[in-house]
């Protein structure tokens, strides 16, 4: 079981704490753009210092709280052996305090000095030090004894509070602000609009969603770029409705097409149209896209396709593209699950409606023009977790199995704390915290978590043994990079046959963005020959034409 889970505060601060850490090594190492490295290191912990100040400083001077530090099973050790008491917990949360109001100062002074300035690089180098020793101090002794002494539901309650202080806080330093909660409650929204609108202005707002790492090839930065200019708000820190209303990746694809010139129309296929089924919660629509210059004669091969968001957001508008491009390139029936969504919906809702949808089609694909003998399953991160998650019920059923899984930098694990989740914690549309936030939401309840439809990298390799032939299909900057290569390399041990395809210098989410990203047409191009291979094992396309013409 896990004991800190997505959403809790000390899980919360650790994100902040690994994503600003990959910032620091940036610009530690000369990586990336400094002065769009810089402005990100001042946005995030300006919000993560004023919710600090907010939430964690008020239950440190809780008389119950620092008196249960020193009880016997909430004492903890320190990195140095030192066992935590109610004054030394006392002391390092002053010390904290202290330190906190140096990182102010050193932020301030970044955020009005130029990179290779001396005032700016003294100031940078203070400041990482004092975050880096703030860290130490709260994940290796203060954190750990605050669980012990309050429980996970108070952890969990502050979590809530810390992310609620976060979409409150100012976006810059104030180190004038004097330093208790209560000024920093008082001072927050009034310095947030101001620093918003001077964000605006500036054209600071435009840097701080896209990927500053110096590591994506330049059509997927200007992509990432053209994103971040539209002004999306850290998904960790809205709710889940907000987040619906965020500009997308799609949002950016447009963009980039009108602005050279493009009309930015929707690649057109032959027909598109939704019907209902009966799921486990009610209506469950299903979207159709059928091929241009597909044979009327016969049933058409099916592709049931996930699309990504975590299980909280994401439509089958948003990802349209993805069902259009395959559709074509493979002249089959794609078929778009609309699931339902967290947290409304919480686990399993959405993994029970893929089910359904998959277990009709594979009965009824005949009935919209696809032949029944010929389906394959693709999805795309939360997608691709259900697609296996699908092919793993219908087995153990004794069931019939689509002939190819197709999963995108599929969600295989919730546990991010080393490789990718550490490397990538930085990295843009999907970064560390955000994969907690999907979690948290998703899955309220800690049990949920160990599901083996959810965690999948935990099961047995004997568990994955008789599954479809799987393409896995990796991206270097995903913090779900190392689980899909894993997951990868557990399915071949399992004896499933597998095409593992990887990129560098990519985002994740880009397998859709075809009409800007020359590596996605690639890779549509890469999976579509896959699928064909599978549907047509005779050697005839679903067009009827011989293959390879």
């Amino acid at each position: 079981m896990i004991e800190v889970l997505p959403g809790d505060i000390d899980r919360a601060i650790n994100d902040d704490h690994v994503l600003l850490d990959q910032l620091f090594r940036r610009l530690e190492t000369g990586q990336g753009d400094r002065r769009i490295l810089a402005d990100q290191v001042v946005y995030r912990i300006s919000m993560h210092l004023a919710a600090e100040e907010q939430v964690l400083d008020p239950v440190f001077d809780e008389p119950t709280v620092t008196n249960r530090l020193s009880v016997d099973g909430a004492s903890t050790d320190g990195p140095a052996g030192r066992r935590l008491t109610a004054g030394s917990a006392a002391e390092l949360v002053q010390r904290g305090r202290d330190t906190r109001q140096r990182i102010k100062e050193a932020a301030a002074e970044i955020d009005r000095s130029r990179p290779g300035n001396l005032d700016f690089e003294e100031a940078l180098n203070h400041l990482i030090a004092d975050v880096r020793r703030q860290a130490a101090d709260q994940e290796g002794v203060l954190l750990p004894a605050l669980r012990a002494a309050v429980g996970p539901q108070r952890m969990a309650e502050l979590g809530a509070q810390f992310t609620a202080a976060k979409y409150r806080a100012p976006t810059h330093p104030h180190p004038q602000t004097p330093n208790t909660s209560r000024s920093s409650r008082l001072l927050s929204g009034p310095a947030a609009l101001v620093d918003r609108l001077r964000d605006r202005t500036s054209g600071r707002r435009g840097w701080f969603a896209t990927d500053a790492s110096g590591l994506l090839e330049p059509q997927s930065q200007a992509l990432l770029d053209a994103f971040a200019a539209l002004g999306p708000r850290p998904t960790e820190i809205l709710d889940p409705a907000e987040a619906r209303r965020q500009p997308t990746l799609s949002d950016a694809v447009a963009r980039i097409r009108t602005d050279r010139g493009d009309l930015a129309e929707r690649e057109p296929v032959d027909s598109v149209f939704d019907f209902a089924i009966d799921g486990p919660g009610g209506e469950l629509t299903l979207r159709v896209y059928r091929p241009t210059s597909a044979s009327p004669a016969g049933g058409l091969p099916v592709l049931i396709y996930l699309y990504a968001g975590g299980w909280v957001v994401g439509s089958l508008d948003t990802y349209d593209a993805t069902p259009r491009a395959l559709c074509n390139k493979e002249r089959c029936l794609v078929v778009a699950v609309d699931y339902r969504h967290a947290p409304e919906h919480p686990f399993p809702a959405a993994h029970d409606d893929v089910l359904a949808a998959t277990r009709w089609l594979l009965d009824n694909a005949g009935e919209i023009g696809g032949d029944p003998e010929r389906i394959a399953i693709a999805g795309e991160a939360a997608g691709g977790n259900m697609a296996v998650a699908t092919c793993l019920q219908l087995r153990d059923a004794g069931q019939r199995l689509p002939l190819l899984q197709v999963l995108i930098y599929p969600v295989t694990s919730v546990t991010v704390d080393d490789g990718s989740g550490v490397d990538a914690a930085d990295a843009a549309p999907l970064n560390r915290p955000m994969l907690s936030w999907f979690a948290r939401h998703a899955f309220p309840r800690p049990e949920m978590l160990d599901d083996p439809r959810v965690a999948l990298l935990d099961l047995p390799v004997q568990r994955l043994a008789g599954l479809p032939p799987a393409v896995v299909l990796t991206v270097e900057r995903d913090p779900l990079r190392d689980q899909g290569q894993a997951f990868a390399q557990r399915l071949r041990a399992a004896g499933v046959p597998v095409e593992h395809i990887h990129y560098d210098g990519v985002p994740h989410e880009f397998f859709g963005m075809g009409a800007v990203l020359d590596v996605a047409e690639a890779a549509q191009d890469r999976v579509a020959a896959e699928l064909h291979t599978v549907f047509n094992p005779s050697g005839q396309s679903s067009s009827g034409w011989p293959t390879g013409l």
